[in-house]
């Protein structure tokens, strides 16, 4: 109860208190707000910038989820052997996870460089692939796609983990029986690894799906929603649109909207995917 009381007090209150100024025209600074009703819900839906940025971040979050488990998943597999280093490649793998996100994503800014002798454009001109050289970050159609690297870059260790933990609960057994049966790599794979690694994938898909939905830091550290709108997110625009532009009202609305999108993907996710344990 002590516990629950004060998650009331700091979190619980202040949000739905909060919540109230999506239906004003708060500006932020003092007390005077005018009741809109649905008025910034009507204006969020009529708004290229925020519609623009929602495929942004239904982009960003397919691309995490997908990549980034799978890449996962092919090193949790791979340090899962009896090679000599596997527990330093662990620790190589596992290492950008502990890295700040802002100092990982001004590495990766400095990694981007659009000048031919700098970053990976300058690694690309010494391989002989100088005509591969692009502005990584200012070219609206790749600016996306390099941030969605970078993420996937630093967590995917993070999913290795998970999956390593998995991996580590499959009986030595079953794989035992199934090779004197004559079950090759595939084919144990497919009927004992991953039926019994869905815990794991569960947990997996649930937080890059949050993490890919709420992204944040990485965007505003690298390219703050551009060129152009090109890389907003929700969570960009709300920011922008409560600190840059002073509308705290319809950033809260945005807020709003983000949070029950969230809750409502989590909720048939974890659904989903429990249902998928229970048949494994």
């Amino acid at each position: 109860m002590p516990a629950v009381l004060v998650y009331a007090v700091v979190v619980l209150y202040p949000s739905i208190a909060g919540a109230g100024s999506a239906f004003t025209d708060w500006s932020g600074i003092g007390n005077a707000k005018t009741f809109v009703g649905i008025d910034n819900f009507k204006q969020l839906a009529h708004d290229s910038q925020a519609l623009g940025a929602l495929r942004n971040t239904l982009l960003l979050t397919v691309a995490i989820v997908v990549v980034q488990n799978g890449i996962g998943l092919l090193l949790a597999l791979g340090v899962h052997t009896g090679i000599k280093s596997r527990m330093a490649l662990r620790l190589v793998f596992f290492a950008p996870v502990v890295v700040s996100p802002v100092i990982v994503s001004f590495l990766w800014k400095f990694v981007y460089n659009p000048a031919p002798d700098a970053g990976l454009n300058a690694a690309l001109g010494a391989v002989g692939l100088g005509a591969l050289r692009q502005d990584w970050l200012g070219n609206p159609s790749l600016a996306l796609w390099s941030v969605a690297f970078t993420v996937i870059w630093q967590c995917a260790g993070y999913s290795m983990v998970i999956f390593l933990a998995g991996l580590e609960g499959v009986p030595a057994e079953l794989h035992e029986s199934a090779m004197v049966d004559g079950a090759g790599t595939v084919a144990r794979f497919r009927h004992i690894t991953w039926p019994l690694l869905a815990p794991a994938v569960t947990i997996n898909v649930m937080l890059s799906t949050v993490g890919g939905l709420t992204l944040f830091t990485q965007i505003i550290a690298m390219t703050n929603g551009g060129p152009g709108y090109a890389t907003d997110t929700l969570s960009t625009v709300l920011y922008k649109q409560a600190f840059v532009f002073g509308k705290f009202g319809y950033s809260t609305a945005v807020a709003l909207v983000l949070a029950i999108f969230v809750a409502a993907v989590s909720f048939l996710q974890i659904g989903y995917l429990r249902s998928r344990e229970t048949a494994a």
